[in-house]
């Protein structure tokens, strides 16, 4: 068994740009190779264990002596300086932040909002989203169009908003906000800013939804709140600030990627046209293919822990790269291979065990609808641009393309 001696770096200070867009650093498989949990310096400041292997990371996810807390000293946050540490440990603290008991509080009660019984019920609107948007593409006589701003991020905003009964004019306003907030060539104001600016149009939102309560998800949640009999504004504030901003955000990206990653493949873009029952399996071998969310399943150690056989004491951070982890050859043969049929439900791309992504079956189904109607609408679509030089979201948190031109 390869270890990893406590202290020892391994040569690695995240984050890591991808040196191919289809790909992980170099320096991932070589880690995952030699010690799947090493440790590596930050460019925040510090150290912490980074993990590689797929079966390492899905035993820390899983273990509750690993906390999900940003205000714990020790925790690893990537890319933030003192002073937006500090503001992102003041506020509430997120559901994804929390642990135990007081995480399953929160969680709860919106869990059944994301089944996959009540999420069918929305699939006919997701349906006329898609073919709205899809139809303006049709109808416009320029080319190209840039998918990013044509259909990716438009359809899971409008979703989301709808979902939440956020008003979807305001979608210019929290997209420019997340975007500012999520780039890591953000300057510490500005990012400061957006945050800032972010949480009070949630607060006044939240506000003006407890004058008027409607139906929807938080209309629901208000309403059963008060049947409790203590509302709880803050914690409402700070789910809506995650909802909506992780909501349209990730799926969006991975539409982009998707698109990208099927018409670079026309092989495996093919088997999906022919057989639209491939389309869930083709929407998980992306999500493994490209982990748009690379170092956000972060931990702390709570107790002294032995993982791998490597010791991780408590107060020490934990990465876990969900990118490496699915890229890991010895759960996915030939990872480099974009491979439709592969069946990669294991992959990481949601994350794993209590915080497991709580939106995961919403993405799916957006994705799987936007495949199916988009490459079959507009069957010659194709890239206006070499995928190789298109404008990878490198300098972001959240892996993506800031604009797709494409043509048909």
């Amino acid at each position: 068994m390869t270890k990893s001696v406590s202290g020892e770096l391994a040569g690695l200070q995240l984050p890591v740009e991808r040196g191919c867009p289809f790909a992980p650093p170099d320096a991932y498989e070589r880690l995952r190779e030699q010690a799947p949990i090493s440790k590596v310096r930050l460019t925040s400041g510090g150290e912490a264990w980074w993990v590689s292997g797929h079966e390492e990371g899905r035993a820390i996810l899983a273990d509750r002596r690993f906390s999900s807390d940003r205000r714990k000293d020790g925790f690893p946050l990537l890319n933030l300086d003192a002073a937006i540490q500090q503001q992102f440990r003041s506020q509430p603290q997120l559901m994804i932040g929390m642990d135990g008991a007081e995480h399953a509080a929160v969680r709860r009660p919106v869990i059944g909002e994301f089944t996959v019984k009540r999420l069918a019920a929305l699939r006919p609107r997701i349906q006329d989203i898609v073919d709205h948007f899809i139809d303006d593409m049709l109808a416009t006589d320029r080319r190209p169009v840039d998918l990013v701003q044509a259909l990716s991020l438009p359809v899971p905003s409008l979703v989301i908003c709808e979902l939440l009964g956020v008003p979807y004019t305001d979608h210019d306003f929290f997209q420019s906000r997340t975007a500012v907030a999520v780039r890591r060539t953000s300057s510490s104001e500005d990012r400061r800013r957006a945050l800032a600016d972010l949480r009070a149009y949630i607060d006044d939102l939240v506000t003006r939804k407890e004058s008027e309560p409607g139906d929807d998800l938080f209309g629901r949640q208000i309403a059963r709140q008060r049947q409790q009999g203590a509302l709880d504004h803050a914690g409402l504030v700070s789910l809506a600030l995650l909802l909506l901003t992780a909501g349209h955000e990730t799926t969006a990206n991975m539409i982009s990627l998707g698109v990208i990653g099927l018409l670079s493949h026309p092989e495996q873009l093919a088997l999906v046209k022919a057989d639209p029952g491939r389309t869930p399996m083709a929407v998980e071998e992306l999500l493994r293919y490209f982990t748009i969310t690379d170092t956000v399943t972060s931990r702390v150690a709570t107790e002294d822990v032995e993982i791998g056989g490597v010791s991780i004491k408590a107060g020490e951070g934990v990465i876990v790269s969900s990118l490496s982890a699915n890229w890991d050859p010895a759960l996915f043969k030939n990872p480099a291979e974009l491979d439709v049929e592969r069946g990669a439900r294991h992959h990481l791309a949601f994350g794993f065990g209590p915080h497991q992504c709580l939106g995961q079956n919403l993405a799916r189904l957006e994705l799987q609808i936007v495949f199916d109607t988009l490459f079959r609408r507009i069957p010659t679509l194709h890239l206006a641009a070499p995928a190789e030089g298109l404008p990878f979201k490198t300098d972001a948190v959240i892996y993506g393309v800031h604009e797709l031109p494409v043509t048909w």
